[in-house]
């Protein structure tokens, strides 16, 4: 049997240079110090598009999108406006990336937290051009398939059935971008479910953007200790109370679900 396994070469002599905000507080923040910020590519308001500073990954083009000038920042506590431009921003960077023609796939990723796999705490997306990998050969329509919790026109929030790694995974769905509005709130949402009432001691998650089928789908994982499952057989496990879930997100936040039949 033919497993094709598409690997990234890590630059460790760039790796080991990266400033690591998360695990040392004493590291002054580079996305702070604004005005020796290089590369910048394109801004809007509090909002930087930037060349990575440390691209550590060969055959790549790496970016960053620094989200706000509020270091303690995250979706959770934005104004839905300001989480709305940012995504419409980043968006439409990803998508000019991806037109250029020059990549097999362009990513388009947050890290939030310790255990995000991330090392600057300052609130920032990535978006990267691959150059040799295709990350659509790993995407499964499954992966996308869940419980709906709100659904509207041509936006959907649900929760995974068939998660890529396990156990919740949160899926919001849009038609096209002018449904961005939506997934703000959404995504506003989710990340305060996570952060607040999802479990105790919960401080990290990723977000995962994709086209897909026609759509733009952030995924959203909250992280802990990796199963050892998913690790040595790529085993997901799915919860047994998605349910529950649904049903506490919608006691929560009935107020910010009624914003999207507004």
């Amino acid at each position: 049997m033919d497993i094709q396994n598409d690997v990234l070469q890590f630059k460790m002599n760039i790796g080991v240079k990266k400033p690591d905000s998360i695990k040392n507080k004493e590291v002054k923040c580079p996305f702070c110090d604004r005005e020796n910020l290089t590369d910048i590519i394109d801004t809007l308001d509090s909002i930087i598009y930037l060349k990575n500073k440390f691209p550590t990954l060969e055959d790549t083009f790496q970016t960053v999108i620094i989200e706000s000038d509020d270091c303690d920042g995250d979706p959770s506590k934005y104004t839905i406006e300001h989480l709305t431009n940012l995504l419409t921003f980043a968006i439409k960077k990803w998508d000019e990336l991806d037109s250029t023609g020059e990549y097999k796939s362009v990513i388009f990723y947050k890290n939030h937290g310790p255990l995000s796999g991330g090392t600057i705490s300052h609130p920032h997306m990535q978006i990267v051009g691959l150059k040799n990998i295709d990350y659509n050969k790993k995407i499964s329509e499954e992966y996308f398939k869940g419980i709906t919790i709100s659904s509207h026109f041509g936006s959907q929030l649900n929760i995974s059935t068939h998660p890529i790694m396990g156990f919740r995974e949160f899926n919001i769905i849009i038609d096209d971008t002018e449904y961005i509005p939506q997934m703000a709130i959404y995504l506003h949402i989710v990340t305060h479910y996570l952060l607040n009432h999802f479990y105790k001691g919960m401080d990290s998650y990723n977000l995962f953007f994709y086209k897909w089928a026609g759509k733009i789908i952030c995924k959203v994982i909250p992280r802990f200790v990796v199963s050892p499952l998913f690790i040595g057989y790529s085993i997901s496990q799915v919860s047994n109370q998605l349910e529950v879930h649904k049903d506490q997100m919608l006691s929560l936040y009935k107020k910010e679900f009624e914003l999207i039949n507004k």
